[in-house]
């Protein structure tokens, strides 16, 4: 029996086409990077974006679920890296197939629909199909061999082989404890001519037998003394590599000959130059092209730490195997539109943001080329000799002079059979954090212990509040009453004080009472729904339990309410000038500005910067009423609400419209967008690699900006004697002037050098047969040196030279030797020598070289020890 050749695309949509007519619900691949789950780097497997669920912390308005799940093992415990290259079917990023059920259907519907879509919609031949099951698991074992009809002898159980209860290759755990259950796996036989045994025998790791599909049955919840008890509601979670299949449906062993490797191998070929497409480091660089380009589509930028450091040693090993295959400039990059047309249907965000990709990965190349030749040259030399253990200092040196990841220098080692010690690698990096952390001066503060109720917030509504002190705080530490003059932390048990969160600040104003007056001066949070006031007192003493008023500072929440209602507006034009890459990636909002930090490759354009003003300052003149609603977070989802890059949201979020623009936002805001006022960008810089800041005021702190810059223009145009509709002109005609009498005064610059030049011909000494001359030239710049010194070394013939000019107390040296000499005689050590007197140092070619000093005083001193320096040496 031949089974059909499904192409990449048509098994993604085959298999959520068959799920979705058994009654589930097509979810879209979330994000690469996990938004709420600290405990994970990346996205690895289907079930991470329904582990809520399983958990019970959240529920879905569905309980059958099907998605193609983007996944990347790169990082932290599930680290594929290494092994990408060598064997047939590892990757960093892969796409996983898989069916959800949550608490509705179990094992028999879930291995009964695997079983009919392996064999009716794929046509796999049920004899080369083979199940495990968890070995005290009969009822997955009576459903294969009863209700599908497997030979017993092709259902294998599977005991605890990994040392102790449950511990076992077919018992799957959330963690330690918590949700847990059997799992069911299902094998293809690739035949008797691939080496290999099936699972659970002592060689079951060939290759014969490959595991394409894991059925996990969430049955029961595993206690801390290791038993377990049912759960309530059983799951399934089931999870099938898509490559796997592919390289099956397409009668090919390894998944490096699906469809979709093929075309991008051959892109790899055609951009690096080789034509033997079997080359392993076309697999590579194959591989990592998916890897990086979908982490950057979530917002991961290279970078030196966390996601983005992962991201880096992904790109760069994807150069290094361009240049091992002779690729010296960047190529990788060019490989993103092959990539777009393999996966850009399946993946959208893909084809909106192939520009950004493109250009994130281009600069990321361009830095490493810079480097990439002088690190594989010190590799090379610690690598050659037959030695078999590379130092872990020369790893360490590669990794922080260079740019060379761990794993990159492995890489290459690896290639000759060279181990590289790691613990010394680690040693160095830990002495190198020690340093830092000694020559840092960062102080942690002790978090405040807080056991009471929580605080009921009302600043969304109200700036006053009559509310009751729980509690009071000083030098960290809980007190029953603050004195005046004392400063510390007031929690009340209602307060309209705004805490920081989100970028925006935290609150100020006062705290009053019977004779008491608290000046607070900042509110953070103890806990996630408890407020602290922080700041002083300056009259009365205050106690827990005492009955207060809190106001907050009304001009300054005003500000900054603002400053928070443009940014969203800001964020929304940022995205539609620049691209859909757009990606915040950290912000702060108070009364002054609101400071906004983003993924963008390049500087943004005045132009740009024009538009983006544009764009915000009509969506003000709107005055479009804000709409704030409380919903759920999938309903929030729905509606098309922007949520923020690495946010967490709780299962009830604010969904908030403000003109056009609408995010989940906790913060405050403007009841209407026309009291913003005026919006105006007031910089813009890079902050990081693919990261851009812009700067932005509203309201009266906009008008005096403006203001401020008319004054400066006008008194400008009365400086140049000219209208301020002229000023351009008249200042492009001023620097032009300038520019003229620049030429001019170094021309007579040169011909005074020149004149000097001869005079100094008859001063130059004779030192063992070498004309020494060692003089200063009046009024001479850096540029007057260096033409008076070609000149003069033309008209010695065989010289050693040293020219000075004084500035004040500033000292310009040159020196030159002529080309006979520079064997003996270095132009650099002979400048080095002479500014060390003059208080500088300096160097430069053999022929030619410049130096500075700040001792004028010491220049005729040090000029006369220049023909005993040539003597020592001629």
């Amino acid at each position: 029996m031949t089974t059909p050749r499904f192409s990449v695309a048509e098994i993604r949509q085959s298999f959520l086409d068959f799920y979705a007519a058994r009654g589930h619900t097509v979810v879209p691949s979330s994000s690469l990077v996990p938004g709420n789950d600290p405990t994970l780097m990346f996205t690895n497997s289907g079930m991470v974006q329904f582990k809520d669920v399983f958990l019970g912390t959240d529920k879905r308005p569905y309980n059958r679920a099907t998605s193609v799940q983007a996944c990347l093992r790169a990082g932290g415990k599930h680290n594929d890296l290494e092994n990408v290259g060598y064997t047939a079917r590892h990757h960093t990023f892969f796409e996983m197939l898989g069916n959800w059920s949550f608490g509705d259907y179990f094992k028999r519907e879930s291995i009964e629909w695997g079983w009919e879509l392996l064999t009716k919609v794929y046509k796999l031949p049920a004899e080369k199909l083979l199940a495990t099951v968890y070995h005290e698991d009969d009822e997955a074992y009576d459903i294969w061999t009863q209700v599908i009809g497997l030979p017993a002898e092709r259902v294998i159980r599977i005991g605890d082989n990994k040392g102790g209860k449950y511990k076992s290759d077919n018992f799957w755990m959330m963690a330690d404890t918590g949700p847990c259950g059997p799992c069911s796996e299902i094998f293809y036989d690739h035949g008797a001519h691939i080496p290999g045994g099936p699972p659970g025998s002592p060689d079951e790791d060939g290759d014969r037998f490959i595991e394409i599909w894991n059925h996990v049955f969430m049955q029961f919840d595993m206690k801390e003394d290791g038993s377990v008890v049912p759960l309530p509601a059983p799951c399934v979670d089931t999870g099938m590599g898509l490559e796997r299949l592919a390289a099956i449906l397409q009668h090919v062993h390894s998944n490096y000959e699906i469809d979709l490797f093929e075309a991008l191998i051959k892109a790899a070929g055609r951009e690096t130059g080789t034509s033997d497409l079997s080359h392993p480091s076309l697999k590579v660089i194959a591989d990592h092209i998916r890897a990086t380009s979908f982490l950057i589509t979530d917002g991961v930028i290279p970078s030196n730490e966390g996601r983005g450091y992962v991201e880096r040693r992904i790109v760069r090993r994807a150069i290094r195997h361009g240049y091992k295959l002779g690729q010296k400039t960047p190529f990788f990059y060019k490989l993103v539109p092959d990539l777009v047309a393999q996966m850009g249907d399946a993946y959208p965000k893909l084809k909106e943001q192939q520009e950004h990709i493109a250009n994130t990965l281009r600069q990321e190349e361009e830095r490493f080329f810079e480097t990439l030749a002088n690190g594989m040259e010190i590799l090379d030399n610690a690598l050659a000799g037959g030695k078999t253990t590379l130092a872990g200092e020369v790893a360490f040196k590669l990794h922080d002079t260079y740019g060379f990841p761990l794993d990159l220098t492995q890489d290459v080692a690896r290639e000759r059979d060279v181990q590289v010690d790691v613990d010394g690698f680690n040693a160095a990096m830990n002495q190198q954090k020690e340093q830092a952390r000694a020559a840092g001066k960062f102080k942690m503060e002790r978090a405040l212990e807080y056991t009471g109720t929580a605080t009921t917030f009302t600043g969304y509504d109200s700036l006053q509040e009559s509310a009751k002190v729980l509690a009071l705080y000083a030098d960290g530490a809980a007190v029953n009453e603050l004195k005046e003059g004392q400063n510390g932390v007031v929690v009340l048990d209602i307060t309209p004080f705004y805490a920081e969160s989100g970028g925006q600040v935290g609150d100020r104003g006062y705290v009053r009472g019977n004779g008491v007056l608290f000046r607070v001066q900042d509110t953070q949070k103890i806990k996630a729904d408890v407020f602290g006031q922080h700041g002083v007192l300056e009259a009365g003493s205050l106690k827990v339990g005492d009955a207060v008023v809190a106001e907050v500072d009304v001009v300054l929440r005003a500000a900054t309410t603002r400053n928070h209602s443009v940014t969203h507006l800001m964020h929304k034009a940022l995205k539609e000038t620049l691209g859909e890459h757009v990606q915040q990636k950290g912000s702060l909002v108070d009364e002054d500005k609101t400071r906004f930090d983003f993924v963008q490759n390049t500087p943004v354009t005045d132009a740009q910067i024009r538009q983006i003003e544009q764009l915000v300052n009509a969506e003000i003149l709107s005055d479009s009423a804000t709409e704030i609603r409380v919903m759920d977070i999938e309903a929030a989802k729905e509606t098309g609400a922007m949520m923020l890059f690495g946010e967490k949201y709780g299962d009830t979020v604010r969904v908030v419209d403000i003109a056009n623009s609408r995010e989940l936002c906790g913060g405050t805001h403007v009841k209407r967008a026309g009291e913003i006022g005026l919006f105006k960008l007031v910089a813009e810089s890079g902050v990081a690699a693919g990261v851009r800041r812009v700067e932005a005021i509203t309201g009266q702190k906009a008008l005096d900006y403006v203001q401020q810059l008319e004054a400066t223009v006008s008194q400008a145009a009365r400086t140049l004697k000219a209208p301020v509709a002229e000023l351009q002109a008249r200042l492009e005609a001023q620097l032009e002037h300038a520019k003229a009498l620049e030429k001019e005064i170094a021309a007579l610059k040169g011909k005074l050098a020149s004149s000097q030049g001869d005079e100094l011909l008859s001063q130059a000494a004779d030192v063992n047969g070498i004309k020494v001359l060692a003089a200063k030239l009046e009024g001479a710049d850096a540029k007057t040196l260096r033409d008076a010194m070609d000149k003069l070394k033309d008209k010695l013939g065989h010289a050693a030279i040293v020219l000075a000019a004084v500035d004040g107390d500033k000292v310009q040296l040159a020196a030159g030797v002529t080309k006979d000499l520079i064997g003996t005689i270095k132009a650099g050590e002979l400048v080095n020598f002479v500014a060390q007197q003059v208080g500088g140092k300096g160097g430069g070619k053999p022929d030619m070289a410049m130096a500075g000093g700040t001792d004028a005083t010491a220049l005729p001193q040090a000029l006369a020890s220049v023909q005993a320096w040539v003597a020592e040496r001629a």
